[in-house]
């Protein structure tokens, strides 16, 4: 392994082991307190421009499978761990984590205290840092952070949307080699945008009885109006994704267009928060996010506790209750979780109801998605 020196716009400077790929890379660090499923989320696109600090120490030792990815690729800045377990064992592995990470162009840092960083970043907060394993210099390592675009200032929305229309038709019941049930007929279809999806969240979706289309993320609303209009189409589905929502002025204004033609939407995480902006109320940056499996969320109608998994770093403001109702609150800090509009048909959650990897508790939503377009 070789060395890796780490820079924090706080000034912490650290000496650890690298694998993966070398080279000087900046990202945002923040942490993720879930205990399996490293490789779907460092292959979820919503860790875009991120490195990756898992809580759990060991990483690695059950290797990385086609099966378990989460997108075309994988777009995080880094991962950083306190074991690297190179050896693998599982009977489902097909390679190491450190090729997955190579074949990727990602970051792997070990043999580092990942219980201090998260300590750090959880008593100041999620921040930028650099990451070099040609660069040992603290001064110069500053020079790069201090000159780089921070993770808001960029649009990676444009780099993990698919760029061409598709069909997506695999559903949850099409790889589990115990499930022998068969996926529900279709009974309604919708378009997906897509902010940086899920493949795991499109299977739900097939799961639930409703076909797909996915779209790029620079989609014309009144097309999808007059798809909407001719029967074409039941809904549109707005999906989670990397950054900051207020960037994203042409999808908002899009999505303002489809709120005004009462067209019914669902939306998770990134789509949650693009229709509370395209309400009128801007979303906020958390101090750390909430990045795991373990997240107890109160689900406001029915009293009961769901633990879900949650990818996030910004959040919707309490006074978006002027014109929608909180469905679901989150109980670690009192965010709102999820939320149900009062003039549309329209509604959207933060965490994560199909949760890969994670719990499975919140699943029944995207049935609820599909009882909205029906009606």
């Amino acid at each position: 392994m070789k060395k890796v020196f780490l820079y924090l716009e706080n000034g912490t400077f650290l000496e650890a082991n690298s694998f993966g790929t070398e080279d000087t890379v900046v990202g945002e660090i923040v942490f993720n307190t879930s205990m399996s499923g490293y490789q779907e989320i460092m292959s979820d696109p919503s860790y875009a421009g991120q490195f990756v600090t898992f809580t759990a120490p060991e990483i690695g030792n059950v290797g990385v499978n086609s099966q378990d990815m989460e997108s075309k690729g994988a777009h995080a800045k880094g991962m950083i761990v306190r074991k690297y377990q190179k050896r693998y064992s599982n009977f489902r592995a097909e390679g190491s984590l450190d090729g997955f990470l190579k074949e990727h162009n990602i970051m792997g840092i070990c043999d580092i205290d990942t219980r201090f960083l998260t300590k750090m970043l959880r008593s100041e907060g999620a921040m930028m840092m650099v990451a070099s394993t040609k660069i040992s210099d603290k001064d110069e390592l500053k020079k790069i952070l201090d000159n780089s675009p921070r993770i808001e200032d960029v649009n990676y929305i444009e780099q993990v949307s698919t760029k061409v229309p598709y069909k997506h038709t695999q559903s949850t019941y099409s790889y589990r080699a115990f499930e022998f049930d068969e996926a529900p007929a279709t009974q309604a279809n919708i378009v997906t945008i897509d902010f940086g999806v899920k493949t795991n969240i499109l299977n739900e979706i097939v799961s639930a009885g409703i076909g797909v289309e996915v779209i790029p993320n620079d989609f014309n609303a009144d097309d999808l109006i007059a798809k909407f209009a001719f029967k074409e189409i039941d809904g549109v589905f707005l999906s989670n994704g990397p950054g900051d929502p207020l960037v994203l002025k042409k999808e908002q204004e899009q999505i303002k267009k489809l709120i005004a033609a009462k067209v019914p939407m669902f939306g998770i995480c990134l789509g949650h928060q693009l229709l509370s902006i395209s309400h009128g109320y801007d979303t906020f940056k958390l101090k750390f996010g909430h990045h795991g499996g373990n997240h107890p969320v109160k689900n406001v109608k029915t009293g009961f506790v769901e633990i879900t998994a949650q990818n996030h770093n910004y959040n919707v403001p309490d006074n978006i209750v002027e014109v929608a109702e909180v469905t679901h609150s989150n109980l670690f800090d009192n965010t709102i979780e999820g939320l149900k509009y009062n003039d549309s048909p329209i509604f959207s959650v933060q965490h994560h109801p199909e949760s890969s990897p994670g719990p499975k508790e919140s699943r029944y939503i995207f049935n609820e998605f599909l009882s909205l377009i029906k009606r």
